[in-house]
């Protein structure tokens, strides 16, 4: 609003200053200054409000250190995340944005998912929430928009060169006149395709539509038959995870938080033509925008920490928890970075496959053996750490470091192939 605000007052009146909103740089600025205040001053107000509801966390006795204290802590405390991020997104964003609209809609989506479900917990008793298959449909619905938005709307397309978008037979929406470095013309054509970056690869490319070949000039127009299960697939996996992570104080959000600052920085690069061709990436005009929404993602992680950071006085819960990682599978997907998510969100993914592997050897094992056998101490990993006599701070912060050693080689990626 503010950006649209300032972009009027510049056009009309000549406003000194108001130039300042044009620069993604400026408003990123702007909405993690917003978000971190929003979490700090109204989250405390929250908190009291959810201790006065009595919105406690009931835990079921796990045996680990320290569990007893945590009885009570106030849960549901996702609605901070969700208010700091919207508000200044709604504020220093730009509204008409396709791929803002869309992460405004993943997370207002995910919050309402994860909502329902704490409070069937927390007011109706009900320890096992919302329904497993209503909390499935809800991510397979924002997987399917999102799926559907990357097809067929008319403001999401690649820009490449003409040639090679006429040489491979890409759906040309309209031819752009530039100038390269030397100053000379060259014509760049927006097209609709499902092309995606794809780590360690030579020209870093891979197009769903290579999964179809069998159908010949036929793959463009079904290539949904694969893109729109592969999207769902992403969006339930990485929203599951998250909502696993979320198992001691600090966790799911520093780690979150370090992966937005991730997809800020690739929202950045493929969203300018200069360091899209540098790298060799797509240049996908508009997702510069999006770095406002990450900076907003990040101010809400990092505020949030003031009061989930150990010892917790408020738990982010479901609302928190599947609107995280709703959110960052929906950004990568619309960044065209998905094939990255195994690096980027690797605590994730080792907290997921912990509970897959321990889950599975120990039936595989009351089959084979009559008696149920463990890999792990605990699943979700941090809970072996745990049952190891591992500190709460000690495990979240060795996290993290590893978070940012993803982060990190996620960065790398772009230039090694």
């Amino acid at each position: 609003m503010l950006y649209h605000l300032f972009q009027w007052l510049e056009a009309s009146y000549d406003l000194k200053g108001a130039g300042l909103f044009r620069y993604i740089t400026f408003r990123a600025g702007g909405a993690v200054v917003i978000s971190l205040l929003i979490s700090m001053v109204f989250g405390g107000q929250i908190v009291q409000f959810l201790k006065r509801l009595q919105v406690g966390e009931t835990i079921r006795d796990l045996g680990l250190e320290g569990q007893k204290e945590k009885e009570g802590t106030p849960t549901m405390g996702g609605v901070i995340i969700i208010m700091a991020i919207m508000i200044p997104c709604l504020l220093m964003a730009d509204l008409t944005n396709v791929y803002v609209l869309l992460m405004l809609l993943a997370t207002t989506w995910m919050g309402i998912i994860g909502f329902i479900d704490d409070y069937i917990k927390v007011f109706r008793k009900n320890k096992q929430g919302l329904s497993g298959k209503f909390k499935i449909l809800g991510q397979v619905g924002l997987g399917a928009i999102v799926a559907v938005t990357m097809l067929f709307h008319e403001d999401v397309y690649v820009r490449m060169d003409l040639e090679e978008a006429e040489a491979k037979g890409y759906e040309v929406i309209e031819v752009i006149s530039s100038h390269d470095a030397a100053g000379q013309t060259i014509e760049l054509a927006n097209v609709r395709t499902t092309l995606t970056n794809v780590p360690f690869m030579k020209g870093n490319r891979f197009d769903y539509c290579q999964l179809l070949w069998f159908l010949g000039k036929n793959s463009a127009t079904l290539v949904w038959i694969v893109f729109i299960p592969f999207v769902i697939l992403i969006v339930t996996a990485v929203s599951n995870a998250a909502n696993l992570t979320d198992g001691i104080d600090g966790l799911a959000t520093g780690v979150s938080g370090i992966i937005g600052a991730t997809l800020g920085a690739l929202a950045y690069v493929s969203g300018n033509s200069i360091a899209a061709n540098y790298l060799g990436i797509l240049h996908l005009p508009g997702t510069s925008e999006l770095v406002i929404f990450s900076a907003c993602f990040l101010g809400a992680c990092i505020g949030f920490l003031w009061y989930n950071a150990y010892p917790a006085q408020v738990f982010m819960g479901d609302t928190g928890s599947l609107t995280l990682g709703g959110i960052i599978a929906a950004l990568a997907i619309v960044l065209r970075k998905e094939l990255l998510i195994p690096i980027m969100c690797g605590i994730f993914v080792v907290e997921n496959l912990s509970v897959m592997i321990q889950v599975g050897y120990f039936k595989y094992t009351r089959y084979r053996f009559g008696e149920g056998r463990r890999v792990f101490l605990m699943s979700p990993l941090h809970h072996h750490y745990q049952k190891k006599g591992i500190p709460e701070p000690k495990i979240v912060t060795r996290f993290w470091i590893i978070g940012i050693l993803l982060a990190v080689v996620t960065i790398l990626t772009l230039k090694i192939r």
